[in-house]
């Protein structure tokens, strides 16, 4: 009886030991109870516990340890740059690309805070804080071109971090360098003997020249809409290869609209009388002067006027409306057409995107909006569609006011 409380007491304490020891994950622990009875078996059952969970625990470390190396050398052996940031802005990895690109080993990048090591560096500064998709990197002794995608990590909807991957397109843009060049100059090319080609047609057409049948008449015409077809083809190529070079010559000045939208309704007058359409124009004398590159701005709104007379049924009206939106001048041209359907809406202004099943006649090259939206935005102005499939279609571009007149 004596001997009876130490007898529990004991074994008891050794279990809540053995459970604190399991607690702090030390699955080596084990309880040795040297009698057969009901302890005896606790302890074995405790015994078998821990090698389990001992198992688990080596088994889950290997596959974690062996995912985790797996996915650095993915990563590594990749030809993009790869940081991954954490939510309070730590490195937690980089590999050899990005890592060669920034100029610092992975040891002093990794677990270093990213806005610090940012203030001596150029690069990572950029990567971290400045809102460009596109980036010019002098790397491999030359200089090289990378574009930047921002990836967030998420868990649970919560953002924890975010990896940054900076992918090499010098190849791309040397590539497409060579095909702006081309393209300029096949254009330029072309347009000296096209223009001669038209001026000899004019010559022909003069009747001191010498008097031609209808039918040799009804010829010229036709090559003469070809040619100038050819010409309107060749000056948008000549135009996309100054966007693309980045090379946009703005002559800024003062303007009232009224002589943006005179000059371009002039120019469209034939165009829109051949199919009898009315040009409504909406330009109240009040409105403020903008400040604007007038040819390019010409340019851009006899572009969507000859677009709406296009896709517009005879007899139609087209509207042009300017009026004042805040601190710019909106311009809008309304037409009657088939519309866009809603699908196509968000490309109309890419390059070379033509609306499919649209007529051949009417599609031109694609060229002559993207054009315009980079005409517009280079004034820092805006441009924009509202359309739907049946409801006809309405261009609009802004200017800012002068607020200097």
């Amino acid at each position: 009886m004596v001997n009876f409380p130490g007898y529990i007491a004991n074994p008891v304490k050794e279990l809540m030991q053995g459970i604190k020891e399991i607690s702090n994950k030390n699955y080596n622990k084990r309880l040795v109870f040297p009698a057969k009875d009901e302890f005896g078996d606790l302890a074995d059952a405790f015994n078998q516990m821990a090698a389990k969970l001992d198992e688990y625990e080596h088994s889950n470390l290997a596959s974690i340890l062996f995912e985790k190396r797996r996915i650095e050398t993915i990563i590594n052996s990749m030809t993009d740059g790869i940081i991954g940031i954490d939510d309070k802005q730590f490195i937690i990895f980089a590999n050899k690309v990005a890592c060669t690109l920034i100029g610092m080993p992975e040891e002093k990048l990794t677990g270093q805070y990213a806005p610090n090591i940012a203030l001596e560096n150029d690069l990572l500064r950029n990567m971290l804080f400045v809102e460009q998709s596109r980036m010019k990197i002098f790397a491999d002794g030359r200089e090289s071109y990378f574009t930047k995608d921002v990836l967030e990590v998420t868990n649970d909807y919560k953002v924890i971090g975010k990896v940054i991957i900076l992918k090499n397109i010098t190849d791309l843009q040397q590539l497409n360098d060579a095909k702006t060049t081309f393209i300029a100059t096949i254009s330029h090319e072309l347009k000296t003997p096209l223009s001669s080609i038209r001026m000899s047609l004019k010559l022909l057409e003069d009747e001191r020249v010498g008097g031609v049948n209808n039918e040799q008449k009804q010829l010229l015409q036709n090559i003469d809409a070809d040619t100038h077809r050819l010409l309107q083809i060749t000056a948008e190529l000549l135009d996309t290869a100054q966007v693309e070079t980045g090379k946009i010559n703005l002559n800024f000045g003062n303007t009232h609209p009224k002589n943006i939208v005179n000059y371009a309704v002039k120019a469209i007058r034939s165009l829109a009388d051949q199919k009898e359409i009315t040009i409504a124009v909406d330009c109240p004398d009040s409105l403020p002067h903008v400040m604007a590159d007038l040819d390019k701005t010409t340019w851009v709104l006899i572009n969507l006027l000859s677009n709406a007379v296009k896709y517009s049924p005879e007899k139609a009206t087209v509207n042009l409306n300017v009026k004042k939106q805040g601190n710019a001048i909106e311009f809008s041209v309304k037409d009657t057409g088939q519309g866009i359907d809603e699908k196509y809406v968000a490309r109309i202004f890419e390059r070379y995107f033509r609306i499919p099943g649209a007529d051949a006649d009417k599609t031109g090259t694609g060229l002559g909006l993207a054009i315009a939206k980079d005409f517009i935005e280079a004034q820092g102005g805006h441009i924009g569609v509202e359309s739907g499939a049946g409801e006809g279609s309405r261009f609009y571009f802004t200017l800012d006011i002068n607020n200097t007149q």
